[in-house]
């Protein structure tokens, strides 16, 4: 499964001068400038703790203020929940303040596995929410366990090591090629486990979700109201899976299906990004500046030739990096996000045409959260892998991967082969998967919110339309628009759906086309 960013570089990819895409990656540095506050959880809602857990949720949270009307605060949890007095820890968290009659909080997570709910919030809650849900919520983010503020799991020790990592060119479709790749990524998982520690094995979804509940109860807040994006609406639906009854208003934009396979989430990722270049090209090929020609077929033809000759023989970019066939990709796919980004795309395969990569590699820099001055601002590929891992068996035999790459090839031509050898990354991990795909049972909760893009790359509409059918009480809205989630970038259809559910109750028409 390819990582599933959500982290608003659309809007930097679509300028396009260069420098300001270096703007859209700065780091969150805390400064606080005044007197902090500490706020107490209601002894009913401390309550609800489940056994052993009571000093977690009646913790106070000691809220600074750390950027221009925003506060910060730490909460912690147990490092494993069956284990709940032995280690502890801190989960780092931001809050916009509501600038109203505040009813509550939306706790917001922007999808990954690795992305930072920190940085989303801080980067563009004042921009992304509407004055109805703000003026009437408090909207806190959050970095997950395992992901950068936040007990971060660390694998290399510096910018030039991953710089190096990102070079490898590995020819999968050999033996030589796949037992390098596989020695490659035993190293690698090694040196996660020694650099990150315990903390390794308890970076699941199922302990996310958990201390999505602590973090409930320490906002004061005696259901889960909750925004999430992509990898978010699986941490969302296991939410609900395990507290039900904890359920306030959950809208889960872009949803991942829990039901299937970590090779079915790739196969519905290659099928939907394969639909999406084919999109881009036709859009493409009715503008002056198109770098493409003929029809859609010809068109996605020699893009597919220019990655071949890419990955044939890796290019250097103007900085002196080795662009591989993967890194070329990455840069690629990353515009299809949001069709706001697609001239940046159009931008960068003209100058690849012309045998300048330098420009593929840079977006593929933001996607990797590497900014121009060569340092990584993040560890999300680092947590997407390790929680990966643990949420999900993969096939890890030579034959099954091989025979995965071919169905791969076939349901998508340009992308296939670039998606396959997944379980590589998992073989040699420390640790085992903790969880089976299976349907999700909200059995008592209240009604949730399911939105779906027509044209969504990374999270087809279909798992949008299958987690709906998995849910007793729930309403689906499908946008029929281009990139990945509707919420904050779609129209007004679908921000007053989810306005109206989270500020007045009110469920969405389930089938609600916008």
């Amino acid at each position: 499964m390819k990582s599933a960013p959500r982290r608003f570089a659309a809007f930097c990819l679509a300028m396009v001068s260069m420098l300001v895409l270096s703007a859209c990656s700065l780091p969150f540095l805390p400064a606080p400038t005044a007197k902090p506050s500490t706020s107490t959880v209601d002894p009913s809602i401390a309550a609800s703790a489940p056994e052993g857990l009571e000093k977690f949720y009646s913790q106070g949270v000691e809220w600074s203020s750390c950027e221009d009307g925003f506060e910060c605060g730490k909460v912690q949890v147990p490092l494993d929940y069956g284990k709940p007095d032995s280690e502890e820890i801190t989960l780092s968290a931001i809050k916009l303040a509501s600038n109203g009659s505040k009813k509550g909080t939306v706790l917001i997570n922007p999808g990954g596995p690795g992305g930072s709910g920190v940085d989303f919030v801080k980067d563009s809650g004042k921009s992304h929410f509407t004055q109805k849900l703000r003026s009437n919520y408090d909207i806190v983010g959050f970095d997950p366990r395992g992901v950068k503020r936040s007990a971060p799991v660390t694998c290399m020790s510096s910018d030039a090591e991953r710089d190096a990592a990102r070079e490898k060119d590995f020819r999968k479709d050999t033996d030589e090629g796949l037992a390098a790749a596989l020695a490659f990524n035993k190293t690698v998982a090694k040196q996660c486990a020694e650099k990150t520690g315990p903390v390794l094995e308890h970076i699941d979804t199922v302990s996310a979700a958990k201390d999505l509940d602590v973090l409930r109860a320490v906002v004061n807040d005696a259901k889960l109201n909750y925004l999430g994006y992509s990898y978010g609406t699986f941490l969302g639906s296991t939410y609900a899976d395990l507290f039900p009854e904890n359920v306030g208003r959950l809208v889960l934009d872009g949803a991942v299906d829990p039901s299937i396979s970590n090779e079915e989430l790739t196969a519905g990722q290659a099928r939907a990004f394969e639909k999406a270049i084919r999109t881009y090209v036709a859009n493409c090929l009715g503008q002056n500046n198109c770098p493409l020609s003929g029809g859609v077929d010809n068109g996605v033809q020699e893009i597919r030739d220019l990655i071949n000759a890419v990955d044939a023989n890796p290019q250097t970019a103007r900085d002196g990096r080795l662009v591989t066939g993967t890194e070329f990709v990455n840069g690629l796919i990353l515009p299809l996000y949001d069709n706001q980004s697609w001239p940046a795309l159009t931008q960068a395969l003209e100058t690849a045409f012309s045998g300048d990569v330098s420009q593929m590699l840079r977006i593929a820099d933001l996607g990797a959260d590497r900014d121009p001055s060569g340092k990584y601002t993040s560890n999300s590929a680092f947590a997407f892998t390790a929680i990966n891992c643990l949420d999900y068996p993969m096939v890890t035999d030579t034959a099954g991967m091989r025979a995965e790459e071919a169905k791969l090839k076939q349901d998508s031509p340009t992308f296939g082969s670039f998606f396959a050898y997944g379980g590589l990354t998992c073989k040699e991990w420390p640790y085992q998967p903790k969880r089976q795909p299976a349907a999700v049972d909200y059995t008592g909760s209240a009604p949730i919110v399911v939105i779906g893009t027509t044209g969504d790359p990374a999270t087809p509409l279909e798992w949008s339309e299958s987690l709906r059918k998995q849910l007793e009480n729930a309403a689906l809205v499908t946008w029929e628009g281009e990139g990945h989630t509707a919420y904050g970038r779609s129209n007004s259809c679908v921000s007053t759906a989810v306005d109206d559910y989270f500020v007045d109750g009110k469920l969405p028409q389930d089938g609600l086309k916008c």
